[in-house]
């Protein structure tokens, strides 16, 4: 179906069984987990998987069912072999895949997950001995002659600067500055629980990207009122796996794909010159069902949806992305959005900004931007692609 330039497909759905488990799909690219879906209060919540899957990419499904998982997973290859190299850790608080299709030298690997845990120690709002938390806790030492303003690594200069562009874009849908938010949800715990509406009240002032300035010529982070506290993680993985992409080709790997617990930005294409193929799992359907396929070459994939964190209290879905606004999870129709780009760190950004924004509007943001298609996933299971989703990249429909 074509509309105004854009696509749309459409496909049936059917409910599963009330309180069935969560499926894990081994194959996969994009992290399996169920999209609850909240009508209303009274009505039904709905069921469905969806999924992003990669013939060739294998992550431990351990990691999203639950179960414990390795820390680390070096595929054992030969010199002389031609089989990819991959490894397996969690990092950065999710699973991190590292594949390599034209390397032998497993080095490469262990660098990349050593390159995930410098960045985690800057960009970490939880961890105490994170750059980030300390500039959160006013622990680092104010600029000499101001009260409010730090030296910080570069690197965090960079990513809150980039940070703050979005939030400026989407005039504050998407927030850097809603960490007085954040903390009051905690996805994470065994037995997640709504805040307080007292408290989320209390925490809607200081959340404004507006109290926040950086100068990346020195360095240097403002925050203008002493309850200002900044949330990276709608953007880090995507500028981490960026540098993670710097570093690989910096040692001439021209083919490898690299999943940040489901920002996959792959390099290159595959060593027998065809494109990596990224497929979007059919709701309801057999795990192995597709609806369509892409064509992925030197492209970021990053989704953002409500399936990703979440819980349910009282017959109401909740889930990890919050409105700055009203303190509560969005209700905009949306399932998810899927941002291809060049650099992560932008479709990071962007799935979550987009998302934010609505179907209307976040399809507006994303086909005014060079080099970044998208398509979004209303609650009626029907997929909207950006105008020139399919001229730009090659998509099958299974359907």
């Amino acid at each position: 179906m074509q509309s105004s330039g854009r696509y749309s497909h459409k496909f049936p759905t059917r409910l599963s069984p009330a309180g069935s488990s969560l499926s894990v799909f081994p194959m996969l690219l994009f992290p399996i987990c169920a999209l609850l879906y909240h009508i209303s209060a009274k009505k039904l919540i709905t069921r469905c998987t969806f999924s992003m899957l990669a013939a060739s990419l294998i992550l431990c499904p351990a990691v999203f069912s639950g179960c414990s998982a390795k820390t680390e997973n070096v595929k054992n290859t030969d010199a002389g072999s031609q089989d990819p190299i991959s490894a397996t850790a969690i990092k950065l608080n999710t699973a991190v895949t590292v594949t390599i299709y034209d390397s032998q030298d497993r080095e490469l690997l262990t660098e990349c997950m050593n390159l995930c845990d410098k960045y985690e120690k800057i960009f970490s709002r939880t961890a105490d001995d994170s750059e980030l938390y300390q500039l959160n806790h006013r622990e680092l030492t104010p600029v000499k002659g101001t009260e409010d303003t730090y030296q910080v690594s570069a690197s965090l200069a960079e990513l809150v600067s980039k940070g703050l562009d979005y939030s400026v874009l989407s005039e504050g849908a998407f927030d850097i500055a809603i960490e007085p938010l954040t903390s009051l949800w905690d996805f994470t715990a065994e037995n997640p629980k709504v805040p307080k509406d007292s408290l989320i009240r209390a925490a809607l002032p200081k959340c404004n990207y507006h109290n926040i300035s950086v100068d990346t010529d020195k360095n240097e982070i403002t925050l203008k009122t002493d309850d200002t506290a900044i949330e990276l993680g709608a953007i880090a993985k995507g500028y981490i796996a960026d540098r993670l992409k710097d570093y690989l080709v910096s040692q001439n790997v021209k083919s490898a794909i690299i999943n940040l617990g489901g920002n996959v930005l792959c390099i290159g294409e595959k060593t027998d010159n065809s494109a990596f193929k990224i497929g979007i799992q059919k709701p309801f359907a057999d795990r192995s069902e597709t609806i369509a396929v892409m064509d992925i070459r030197d492209k970021s994939v990053v989704s953002s949806g409500i399936y990703e964190r979440c819980f349910e209290q009282d017959g109401t879905l909740y889930h990890h992305l919050l409105n700055p606004k009203t303190g509560y999870p969005y209700d905009n129709g949306l399932i998810a959005v899927t941002i291809i780009s060049d650099q992560s760190v932008d479709g990071d950004a962007l799935s979550t900004t987009c998302f934010a924004l609505g179907l209307e509007d976040g399809m507006k943001l994303a086909e005014s931007l060079d080099d970044v298609q998208a398509f979004f996933v209303t609650s009626d299971y029907e997929i909207h692609y950006t105008r020139d989703f399919q001229k730009k990249i090659k998509v099958t429909e299974t359907e």
